[in-house]
């Protein structure tokens, strides 16, 4: 296990690096900081000692050493629109993102595994086929239509649900949330269920798909054999074995939804990390750009090196052929 763990921290590192090198690439080849910072009216000699401050007029691996090692004290420089520490922004907007993305992936679990069961256990029903043709619609519907939609269907016509912003929140330290206030989990809704979307239909026809070829199996045969209740044969055997390409899948799909919520949260104008990135985009912020891309690379890692663990502690088959290789 040890060995395991390692092994993946390593490739987990590994892989920062080569982000860390492509979001350098950012200052080095998108616009120049220098000309954005001190505008075009600026001397030679002001543009030279700024460069010198900043340190560009050292050689490349030098600046790329220097880039790494304040990435790893969550330095990022200023950003060029704001003028402020980019950490301080996205320390400001990262518990919106996290909420928005633990939401959306809460409803797409919550709601995608029991329908995809369903589905699989009652595949004739007429309630299955109905989920299944709704499926498409949200598996085909790019995700600003939908946002869109239910703008339109809820927050115009309706009137129920608020349609932009994050509404009323708590300051908890620095953390600051929406879910202790009545608006802030209105505000919450219509975003999350946009996110989520896409998500809860691909986990249900995943799940969907698992559990048939799960219940074609011989033990599940066998079980039936021994007098087992369809209960237990469906929960106790079936599902378990069910979730174990489930967990994969649905590991990577949370670090997409948080990578991904740019254009809900454009949609929505929900202010987190994603409407942060599109700013600096509009604006080449570099700085922000290159630690949002930074952000969502740790993300990513964490999410597949926690995945591996649980995909390692649920399939016996890991330890016992990770067993026998070690003998």
């Amino acid at each position: 296990m040890a060995a395991f763990v390692m092994r993946r921290l390593l490739q987990a590192v590994l892989v920062m690096l080569a982000v860390a090198f492509v979001a350098f690439l950012l200052f080095q080849y998108v616009g120049d900081p220098v000309a954005q910072m001190l505008g075009q009216d600026a001397t030679p000699e002001d543009r030279a000692r700024l460069r010198a401050d900043l340190g560009l007029d050292q050689p490349f691996f030098v600046q790329f050493g220097h880039f790494v090692a304040n990435a790893v004290q969550g330095d990022f420089g200023i950003s060029l629109r704001q003028g402020r520490k980019v950490s301080t922004l996205i320390k400001e907007r990262l518990p919106a993102t996290i909420e928005l993305a633990i939401a959306a992936a809460l409803i797409a679990i919550c709601v995608g595994i029991p329908m995809g069961v369903y589905t699989a256990l009652r595949r004739n029903s007429w309630l299955s086929q109905l989920l299944l043709a709704v499926s498409l619609l949200g598996v085909s519907l790019p995700t600003f239509l939908i946002g869109i939609l239910l703008i339109l269907v809820f927050a115009v016509q309706l009137g129920w649900l608020p349609s932009y912003g994050r509404g009323d929140t708590v300051a908890l330290g620095w953390w600051t949330t929406g879910l202790l206030t009545a608006r802030g989990l209105q505000h919450l809704i219509l975003p999350s269920i946009t996110l989520a979307l896409f998500q809860l239909t691909l986990i249900m026809r995943l799940v969907r798909s698992e559990m048939l070829e799960v219940l074609r199996t011989d033990y599940i045969k066998f079980a039936r054999a021994r007098g087992l209740t369809d209960r237990a044969v469906h929960f106790g055997h079936a599902l378990k074995n069910t979730l174990v390409p489930v967990i994969t899948i649905t590991g990577l799909q949370l670090g997409g939804i948080i990578a991904f919520a740019i254009v809900t949260e454009t949609v929505f104008q929900w202010p987190g990390m994603g409407l942060l990135f599109i700013q600096s985009v509009q604006f080449a912020d570099i700085p922000v750009m290159a630690a949002y891309l930074c952000l969502i690379a740790l993300v990513f890692v964490l999410i597949n090196l926690i995945v591996d663990l649980l995909y390692f502690a649920v399939d016996p088959r890991l330890r016992i052929d990770r067993a026998a290789l070690a003998h």
